[in-house]
This record gives structure tokens, sequence and C-alpha cells, in this order.
């Protein structure tokens, strides 16, 4: 089913392209033929500073995790073999911690519609039955609504290198927050349990990147965007934040 039928939804989704077409717009005289480009970048910027608020309960429960992860460790090795006991001392420690488990789900799963609405106005030709203009525009020559296999098979192949260069600093940039949560949340060198989540982590924030190679380029342009703006977010936030 397209969500951009539903009454609410393709309300949403309609609103949403006319901002983006008002700014290319606004834009064009300044910008030319970034203009569809940069109206992407300035909806993203303006949707993530919308979901600051829950950026910071999200920092804030990562803090809760790091201050807890030496006693969950203890707790680990002194339950060892015992997991029904070990689930009952971690519960008991949450609680008199007045930390939530699940204090760092909640924000994610509360912008996920949020996302999907964004990732939605990005790919999707059309939003209830209506063209989306913005596809139509193009970055130094190639159509925000191509995908870098798609434009590798078609002409404008010799402009490939306009999506490349997006997936190289992509790369860079998720390579840079891993670093960064590594560094953040290191797990001790004796808490193999702990360890296998973090061998999946290394390689799961590349996920987006293979995404961006199959996606529009306006969805690419997106990812870029919102993937810098996590960084810089996360790097501000965890100073910040008490």
């Amino acid at each position: 089913m397209d969500i951009s039928t539903l009454p609410v939804v393709g309300a949403l989704l309609h609103a949403g392209a006319d901002v983006i077409a008002t700014l290319t717009t606004t834009l064009t005289p300044v910008a030319d033929g970034f203009a569809a480009a940069l109206a992407v970048v300035v909806v993203t910027v303006a949707v993530r500073a919308l979901l600051v608020p829950l950026a910071v309960l999200q920092v804030r429960a990562e803090r809760d995790r790091r201050r807890l992860a030496p006693e969950l460790a203890r707790l680990r090795r002194r339950h060892r073999g015992d997991r029904e006991r070990f689930q009952r001392a971690v519960q008991q420690l949450y609680t008199s911690e007045r930390v939530s488990p699940l204090a760092g789900c909640l924000p994610a799963l509360a912008q996920a519609p949020v996302v999907s609405l964004v990732y939605t106005l990005f790919t999707h030709a059309t939003i209830g039955g209506a063209t989306n203009t913005l596809l139509e525009g193009t970055l130094v020559g190639v159509p925000l609504g191509h995908s870098l296999v798609a434009v590798l098979a078609s002409p404008l192949w010799t402009h490939a290198w306009v999506v490349l260069v997006l997936l190289a600093v992509l790369v860079v940039v998720v390579e840079a927050g891993r670093r960064a949560d590594r560094h953040w949340n290191a797990v001790p060198e004796a808490d193999p349990l702990a360890a296998a989540p973090a061998r999946i982590a290394r390689v799961a924030p590349f996920v987006s990147v293979l995404f961006a190679a199959i996606a529009p380029l306006a969805a690419a342009v997106y990812v870029v965007t919102s993937a810098c703006w996590t960084l810089g977010e996360r790097a501000v936030l965890r100073r910040l934040v008490r």
C-alpha cells in the first residue's frame, strides 16, 4: 500500500512537497542548479532541529548506560551462568538508579514516523497521485530522482562522480560517528557478552551508505545531511547534557 494515499499522511506529504517547491523557487536566483538539492538540505536541517529534544533524551540515556556499565559488567561476572538472577539484579539496579532500560529506545521510536515521512517525500515519484516535482530537480546535471545505479546505466554516467562524492563524504562522516560512539560507549575488555553487539555496531552504521547508493539522489542528499547533523549534534550534546 502506498502510504502517500492515506488521508493524514498524504496531506502532510503534500504540505512538505509544497514547502520544498517554494524553497526551490526562492533559492533558484541564488543557487541556480543547486536550488532543489539545497532545499532538501534546508528541510532536513529544519526537521532535525525540531527533533533535538528527543536527541537530548537519547544522549541522557547514553550517559546513564555509560555510568552503569561498570556495575553491569560486575553483575554479569557475579551471576555468570544464572541468567534469571542476573536479570533480577539488573532490574534492581535500574530501579535503584531511577533509570529506564528503554530510555534510549523511546526517543528513536518517536522519531520514526517523522523520519518515514521525510524518507517518503525524498523517494516517491508521486505523492497521492500527483508528480513529486522535487525528483525532477537536478544536482550538477543528475536528476534527484536517479540513484547511482540509474546514473551509471544511463548516458549521464559521466556525472556519477556527483553521487560518488556524496557517498565518500557519508563514509567519512559515518566512520567519524562510529569512532566517537566507540570512544563514548567503550566496551570493557573483560565483558565478552557486550563484545558481540560491539562487533555488529562496527558494521551497522555503514548500511546507510548502501542505502544512499541505491536510493534516489534526493534521499542520498538527505542521508548525508542527516549524518553530518547527527555527528555535530552528538558532539555538542555530549558536552552539554548533564
